[in-house]
């Protein structure tokens, strides 16, 4: 009994002697402070947000000249096309008729006036025969005032004649003219839009029959608030001089219906000069590039314009705790604690920042990474990290 004793207290004494040589230390939670950032005033630039609908630069609604039967349709709704290109054909025949007569009508004219000219000449010949007569005093003057009577009357019939064949080319050419507005040809290039007819359809010049699109260069339209027309010519640009003013505002983006942005930029092309009394904008325009052909003509997006904010307070969005209603910020008191402050924020548009205009004085220091995790009175800077901030 005494020997177990004994092992097992000499056993004790090694282990104990052991994990004192070893000196084991066990991990211990590191207290660190929290990211804070100190406020001040500065510029930002701020994007504006416009509801536009996009319009081809050059649409052209497509109507016949002459009235007929459409006889075909060579395109089809949303197809590219050239400047020329043939779109629809109308029944031709009446038209060819029409040509034909008046070639017809036009030789005749031409054969009167040749033969206007023949008489013409004859008598010509005739009276200065006579004219000579009478000087030799072998012909009477009655005989010479009839030749010459005859011979104006004949140079009238010609001046007549050569009328009636240029009304008749004109005719001709008229017909001819009728006759190629019986092949309806694109007049630039761009997209097909509604076809609003079909084969055999009878259209008159009252008809539409499509729009072609020139979607080469598009033109977003909106409105834009006189303010910041205003402020963009704070240069003392006045907007009279619509060119310079223009020249001033910075290039837009176009965002699609379904959020993603155009990859060209635009710039503002048009600017009315005259304020709309109900709603106190002015209409734009932006021209866009369009070469892979992205944009149509009738999409409705949303037109963002720079638009430069001074002297503002500007935070990171990760330093704002929404809170059903509110927007809090965890201000760092002069005990390095942290307490909670009601703000009022405005979207910068650049999905970092938010633009404080109430809650918060310049020199306030607050949290910026980890708000979320603080709660009221947590000590967030600790004397190392707050002596290296300072």
């Amino acid at each position: 009994m005494n020997r177990n004793i004994i092992w097992q207290c000499t056993c004790l004494i090694a282990v104990l002697f052991f994990m004192n040589s070893c000196r084991i230390d066990m991990p211990q939670e590191k207290e660190s402070s929290f990211e804070t950032m100190t406020v001040k005033k500065s510029n930002i630039e701020v994007p504006v947000k416009f509801s536009a609908k996009m319009k081809g630069q050059a649409d052209v609604t497509i109507m016949p000249q002459v009235s007929g039967q459409l006889m075909k349709i060579y395109v089809s709704e949303g197809q590219q096309v050239r400047r020329g290109q043939t779109l629809f054909t109308i029944d031709s025949r009446n038209a060819q008729h029409e040509l034909e007569s008046a070639r017809a009508n036009l030789q005749a004219a031409n054969a009167n006036l040749q033969a206007a000219i023949s008489q013409a000449n004859s008598a010509k010949l005739e009276y200065e025969s006579n004219k000579n007569l009478f000087e030799k005093k072998i012909v009477s003057n009655y005989m010479l005032e009839s030749s010459h009577n005859t011979y104006k009357q004949a140079q009238a019939t010609v001046s007549q004649a050569r009328a009636a064949v240029s009304q008749a080319q004109a005719t001709v050419n008229q017909a001819r003219v009728n006759l190629g507005f019986c092949t309806i040809t694109s007049p630039v290039s761009g997209v097909i839009g509604e076809i609003t007819v079909h084969a055999g359809d009878q259209v008159t010049p009252m008809s539409q029959l499509t729009i072609v699109s020139g979607n080469r260069q598009m033109e977003a339209e909106f409105s834009v608030p006189e303010s910041i027309i205003e402020e963009l010519a704070q240069s003392g640009i006045t907007q009279s001089e619509a060119s310079k003013l223009i020249a001033q505002i910075p290039e837009v983006t176009f965002i699609m219906k379904n959020g993603t942005e155009y990859q060209h930029k635009g710039r503002v092309s048009s600017l009315t000069g005259v304020v709309n009394a109900v709603t106190g904008t002015l209409a734009c325009k932006a021209t866009f590039p369009n070469p892979e052909g992205h944009l149509y003509s009738g999409i409705q997006g949303t037109v963002l314009l720079p638009y430069s904010v001074h002297d503002v307070m500007v935070i990171p969005q990760t330093a704002v705790v929404r809170l059903q209603d509110k927007s809090l910020v965890y201000k760092v008191k002069a005990d390095s604690t942290a307490t909670a402050v009601a703000v009022v924020t405005t979207d910068t548009g650049n999905g970092k920042d938010v633009i404080v205009t109430d809650g918060l004085n310049t020199g306030d220091r607050i949290v910026t990474v980890g708000a979320n995790n603080v709660q009221e009175g947590q000590r967030v800077l600790f004397p190392t990290q707050a002596k290296k901030e300072k």
